[in-house]
């Protein structure tokens, strides 16, 4: 029986999406006509975080069974959908002006109830730029990680808790000196959470926090944290996922899509694969993300170091600077 490997995937060949972007490019110059903000990206977010506060006025004297069940089955979705639009938003995907996409960032963070709008553009540009380099892409697991999460058990219980993880690695293993913009999201993120608890009580609260972090362990939506760049097919190092979720999180599925066309909304990536099939027909792809989930526990094979890995070579810093 094949077990599970004790190290990442290592390679020394650079990411795959900035060559494949050149060759598409080469054959499909239309494709850039799709680059740009999404215009209705902005009544999107005011939507999503309207309904989430009023949903959480309205459980201030609920009980927490009721709580709970409401925040696994309708709030955890408004968040975790909230959570990809600030993912959209960290590409600036709404304005064309950087800042008006901060501050929606800001905006959009609220129902979530923690503030990381800002911390978490930071990291992510840099797994785009620098995806697999090791102790720069942080969406890869610790060491630590890969060690102790080593069975069917501890795999279970990473996955429920794997929020906390993506939140807390970048914050230990590369650690960046906060700015004026995270003291902003931190003050915002301080004033509203304050706010709703002296206006409506401490279980609209737990409302919202249930609903970031239920939305973010064992839920089908939580499932492209795994699908995105796990290996389950040898040599593959980014999968996309085709299937009916993508409507409520900003089509993040279309993952190989969006690595070879960073600046392309959410609401267009199907249409590369529409326009350039032959780059993509050839790769192993998701139709759901609670299979993933699934096979990610289940498969002895696969773990935190099914990973594809890089060394940070210095060249590979300056070619991409």
């Amino acid at each position: 029986m094949a077990a599970m490997g004790n190290d990442f995937l290592w390679v020394e060949t650079d990411e795959p999406h900035a060559s494949r972007r050149r060759e598409i490019l080469a054959v499909h110059p239309e494709i850039k006509e799709l680059f740009g903000p999404d215009s209705w990206a902005f009544s999107k977010i005011v939507a999503a975080v309207g309904i989430q506060i009023w949903a959480a006025t309205l459980l201030n004297d609920a009980s927490l069974l009721k709580i709970t069940v409401v925040a696994y089955f309708f709030g955890s979705f408004l968040n975790h959908n909230l959570f990809l639009a600030i993912h959209e938003l960290s590409h600036n995907l709404a304005f064309s002006t950087p800042i008006y996409n901060r501050l929606l960032g800001i905006f959009a963070n609220l129902p979530i109830g923690v503030p990381m709008s800002v911390t978490f553009q930071k990291y992510h540009l840099e797994h785009h730029r620098y995806q697999g380099v090791d102790g720069i892409d942080m969406d890869i697991p610790s060491y630590t990680e890969g060690h102790v999460v080593s069975n069917t058990f501890c795999k279970m219980l990473w996955v429920l808790l794997q929020l906390f993880f993506y939140a807390f690695r970048p914050l230990v293993l590369n650690p960046k000196p906060p700015g004026l913009w995270e003291a902003s999201n931190f003050l915002v993120q301080l004033t509203f959470d304050a706010t709703l608890l002296y206006f409506c009580g401490w279980k609209s609260f737990a409302y919202l926090i249930l609903a970031t972090f239920l939305g973010g362990g064992m839920h089908p939506m939580a499932g492209h944290f795994i699908s995105e760049h796990y290996v389950f097919q040898k040599g593959q190092e980014t999968y996309s996922y085709y299937g009916p979720l993508n409507m409520l999180t900003w089509s993040v599925g279309y993952h190989n899509e969006h690595h070879d066309f960073p600046r392309i909304p959410g609401s267009k990536l199907h249409k590369v694969k529409k326009i350039a099939p032959e780059f993509y027909e050839g790769f192993s792809y998701y139709k759901s993300w609670s299979q993933v989930i699934y096979m990610y526990i289940m498969d002895r094979t696969v773990g935190p170091f099914s990973r594809i890995k890089r060394k940070p070579h210095s060249s590979r810093r300056e070619k991409k600077d």
